[in-house]
C-alpha cells in the first residue's frame, strides 16, 4: 500500500472547503455526476476514434444510497485512472494558498468548484471519508483504490473491480445525514442531472401493485440524455416546443411563442427561449432561464449573462463558453459573455419583428401580453429600443394598434400645439377617466392607453426620443389647455368675480391648501367644475411609487387644480345668488379696501427712496396701521364669502361631481354625495 500527501501548499485546505462551501453543499453531487459524465464521454471518444477496441457495455451511471452505512456511491464505467492518474489529477491540486483564496473569493461562494479543479474536492464538504475504487480502460492496468479521511494523508493500494470505471463512495458526517434520504436524492438530481447526455440510475422504478407501492426490476432513469435544445430547429414541431415547457414549467400558463438558439461560430449556444405570458409584476417574472454548461444545470440566476429585460423570457440555455464560478465582475466584463449576449438580445428582436412582419394581426393579439418585456428593452437597452422602435406599437382607448410613425401620421394634423409641438394625450385608467377621454375624443383628438406596471417609465423614456413630442395625461389640464392652439384665451369674469367665488369654492374643500383654484371659459357644455393634476408633478410622484428616484417628491402632498368654468350656467347662478345676497356688504369691503389701499400707496410712494433712518415713526405707524386696515377688510370679504359658500348645496354638489368624475369621492363623502343628489331632485 502507497502513503502520501496530498500535494497542498497548507494543510487546512479541506477545513476551508467545508465552511467555505457549505452553503452550495448539495453541489457535491452534481460534480460528482458530471465527473462520472465526463468520464464515459471519453470513452466514446476514444472508441469512436479506434483508441479503445473493447464493447462498451452498459454505460449507465449508477447513484446508490446506503442508510446503513450511511454512505452514497457513484458509479460510472467510464475510462477509470491509473495510479499516475491519480497521482496527477486527485492528489496534485492546483492551490496556492488558502488565505490568498479565501480574500479573493470571500464573496462567492461557489467559486472553489471547476475554478481550481476541485470539484472532486467538493466531497468534503459532506463525508468524513471519500474511497475511489477505479480501473483504467487501458490493458494490464489493476483496480486501485484511494482513501482519504478529509486530510492531507491518503492511501492508495491495489484492489479488485469487476470492470473498467470508477466508484466514488462518501462516508457522510453526521451533519449531512439529509442526503441519505431518498426524496433528497432525488431533488439534487432533477435540479442539477435531468439533461445530461448518459442515462443515470438511481434505484428503480415503482408500481402499485395491491394498494400499495412496489419496486420493480427496471431502472429508475432520472434523466432525458437529448433534451430538445440539442436537437437541430429543423426537427423540432411546435408540438414538441409546447411539451418541453410543460416539462420545464408545469403550472404555468401556455407561452406566445419561442426561440430556437443554435449557434456554433464565434462562440457555442443551444437553447430555447420562450414567450410566456407575462404578468403585470416583472420581478415575479424573473429567473425562469435555466442555464447549462454541456447540459449540466448551473444556475436559474442569468442576470449576468442576458440583458436584463430578457430574465423574463422561460427557457434554456447551454454554453461551455460561458466561464462558470467565477466572480460576477468577471463574467460581467467576460467578451465571450457579452458576444453571447449581444446575440440572444439580436435573436429575439429578430423574432419578433419577423412576427409582425409576417402576421401582424396575430401580433397585435399578442401585444398586451408582450408589451411589459419590449417596454423594459426599450428603456433598458439602446440598441434593443433601435430594432423595437420598428415594431413596437402603441393603444388607442378604441382599442386599436399603430406602430410610433403611424400613429405620428394620425394625430399630426389636429394634435400639433401653437409651438409646432405633437402633443401625444393618454389614459391611464380608461374608466376613471373616461370623461377626459370623451371630452378630449369630442375636440376631435385621440388618446393612447398607458396602464402597464412600466409605463410611465416608458412615457419618460420615449418622450426623450421622439423629436418635437410631448406627452400629456387626458386629466392633466382642462381639454383646452391640453393643446393649446393659440395665446388668446376668453375670459368671461372680471378680476373682482374671481375674488369672490374663489373663498366660496374654497369654503366645500376639505383639504383646502391641496387644491388651487381657477377659472377658465370652457364653454357652456362643458362640466362646470374640473379636477386636474399637473403632468410634472403627477409623473414624478409615480416614479416615486415606482422606485424611479423622485423619492422628493413622493413625500410631497398631493396637488391638484379645480377649475371653475366660467361659462357654465350653473356658475353663473352661484355668481348672481352670490351678488344678490352679498353685493352690498362685499362691494362696501372692497371699497373701504380701496380707499385705504390708495391712502397706504400714498404713504409708501413719498417714503420710497428714503433710508430707513430718514423715514419718521409715525410714518411707520401709520403705514402698518393701514396694511392691518387692508388686511383686516380684506378677511373679513373672505369670511363672508366662504360662510355663504359653506352653506350652498349647489358649490358642494359641483365639487363632489368633479371629485367623482375623477374617482376621489369615496366613503362618507360619497354617501353625503348621493344624499344631497335626491334632495336636490325632489
Amino acid at each position: 500500500m502507497q502513503k502520501g500527501k496530498i500535494n497542498v501548499t497548507t494543510e487546512n485546505i479541506f477545513p476551508i472547503i467545508k465552511k467555505f462551501l457549505y452553503s452550495d453543499h448539495e453541489i457535491f453531487l452534481r460534480e460528482l455526476v458530471s465527473n462520472a459524465v465526463d468520464a464515459t464521454q471519453k470513452l466514446k471518444t476514444l472508441a469512436s476514434v479506434g483508441d479503445y477496441k473493447g464493447e462498451l457495455g452498459d454505460l449507465t451511471i449508477r447513484i446508490n444510497v446506503d442508510k446503513n452505512k450511511k454512505t452514497i456511491t457513484v458509479s460510472d464505467a467510464g475510462i477509470g485512472m491509473t495510479p499516475a492518474e491519480i497521482e496527477k489529477y486527485i492528489n496534485e491540486i492546483a492551490f496556492s494558498s488558502a488565505e490568498e483564496f479565501m480574500e479573493k473569493y470571500k464573496n462567492e461562494s461557489n467559486a472553489i468548484i471547476g475554478h481550481f479543479g476541485l470539484g472532486f474536492y467538493s466531497t468534503f464538504m459532506v463525508a468524513d471519508r471519500v474511497e475511489l475504487i477505479t480501473q483504467s480502460w487501458k490493458e494490464d492496468e489493476k483496480a486501485h483504490k484511494w482513501s482519504c479521511d478529509g486530510s492531507p494523508e491518503f492511501s492508495l493500494e491495489e484492489t479488485s473491480r469487476e470492470r473498467r470505471g470508477t466508484d466514488v463512495i462518501l462516508y457522510l458526517d453526521d451533519d449531512s445525514a439529509e442526503f441519505l434520504e431518498e426524496s433528497r436524492i432525488n431533488e439534487i438530481l432533477n435540479k442539477y442531472c435531468r439533461f445530461l447526455p448518459i442515462e443515470i440510475a438511481f434505484g428503480k422504478e415503482k408500481d402499485w401493485k395491491d394498494g400499495k407501492e412496489v419496486e420493480t426490476d427496471k431502472d429508475n432513469i432520472i434523466n432525458e440524455t437529448k433534451p430538445l435544445w440539442t436537437i437541430p430547429p429543423a426537427e423540432v414541431k411546435e408540438e414538441d416546443y409546447l411539451e418541453f415547457y410543460r416539462k420545464l414549467y408545469p403550472v404555468a400558463d401556455e407561452p406566445l411563442f419561442n426561440i430556437h438558439l443554435n449557434v456554433d461560430y464565434p462562440f457555442n449556444l443551444t437553447g430555447i427561449l420562450y414567450f410566456p405570458m407575462i404578468k403585470n409584476n416583472v420581478e415575479v417574472q424573473k429567473n425562469k432561464i435555466q442555464l447549462y454548461s454541456n447540459q449540466v444545470f448551473i444556475t436559474d440566476s442569468v442576470e449576468d449573462i442576458v440583458p436584463e429585460f430578457l430574465t423574463l423570457l422561460h427557457g434554456v440555455l447551454d454554453s461551455p463558453d460561458i466561464p462558470l464560478n467565477v466572480s460576477r465582475s468577471y463574467l460581467q466584463s467576460d467578451s465571450n459573455v457579452k458576444k453571447i449576449s449581444s446575440h440572444i438580445m439580436k435573436k429575439v428582436a429578430d423574432k419578433l419583428e419577423e412576427i409582425f412582419k409576417n402576421d401582424r394581426a396575430q401580433f397585435e393579439k399578442k401585444w398586451d401580453d408582450l408589451k411589459l418585456f419590449i417596454h423594459y428593452g426599450m428603456i433598458t437597452e439602446e440598441k434593443f429600443y433601435e430594432r423595437a422602435a420598428k415594431f413596437a406599437l402603441l393603444k388607442n382607448t378604441d382599442g386599436k394598434y399603430f406602430t410610433f410613425d403611424e400613429y405620428e401620421k394620425l394625430i399630426k394634423g389636429e394634435q400639433t400645439d401653437k409651438d409646432k409641438q405633437l402633443v401625444y394625450l393618454y389614459a391611464t385608467d380608461k374608466n376613471q377617466q373616461y370623461s377626459y377621454i370623451e371630452s378630449a375624443k369630442a375636440k376631435g383628438y385621440d388618446v393612447l392607453i398607458f396602464d402597464g406596471q412600466l409605463d410611465v417609465h416608458f412615457v419618460n423614456h420615449i418622450e426623450t426620443k421622439l423629436k418635437d413630442s410631448r406627452f400629456a395625461r387626458v386629466d392633466s389640464d382642462t381639454v383646452e389647455k391640453l393643446i393649446p392652439k393659440d395665446d388668446t384665451a376668453r375670459d368671461n369674469l372680471s378680476a373682482e368675480q374671481k375674488a369672490d367665488l374663489t373663498p366660496i369654492f374654497q369654503s366645500q374643500l376639505e383639504k383646502s391648501e391641496n387644491f388651487i383654484v381657477s377659472f377658465e371659459s370652457m364653454g357652456e357644455g362643458a362640466q362646470p367644475v374640473v379636477i386636474t393634476q399637473s403632468e410634472f408633478m403627477r409623473r414624478m410622484k409615480d416614479m416615486s411609487e415606482l422606485g424611479g428616484g423622485a423619492a422628493f417628491y413622493g413625500a410631497m402632498p398631493d396637488s391638484y387644480n379645480l377649475i371653475v368654468n366660467a361659462d357654465h350656467p350653473l356658475v353663473i347662478r352661484i355668481l348672481e345668488k352670490t351678488d344678490k345676497k352679498l353685493g352690498k356688504q362685499v362691494g362696501e369691503l372692497r371699497e373701504g379696501k380701496n380707499k385705504i389701499s390708495k391712502e397706504r400707496d400714498a404713504l409708501q410712494k413719498a417714503i420710497d427712496g428714503k433710508k430707513d433712518e430718514e423715514v419718521a415713526q409715525a410714518e411707520k405707524d401709520k403705514l402698518e396701521e393701514l396694511n392691518k386696515e387692508i388686511d383686516k377688510l380684506e378677511n373679513q370679504r373672505i369670511e363672508k364669502l366662504k360662510k355663504h359658500g359653506k352653506s350652498d348645496k349647489l358649490v358642494k354638489q359641483l365639487i363632489d361631481l368633479a371629485l367623482l368624475a375623477n374617482n376621489m369621492l369615496k366613503g362618507e363623502d360619497l354617501a353625503r354625495f348621493v344624499k344631497r343628489s335626491v334632495e336636490m331632485i325632489r
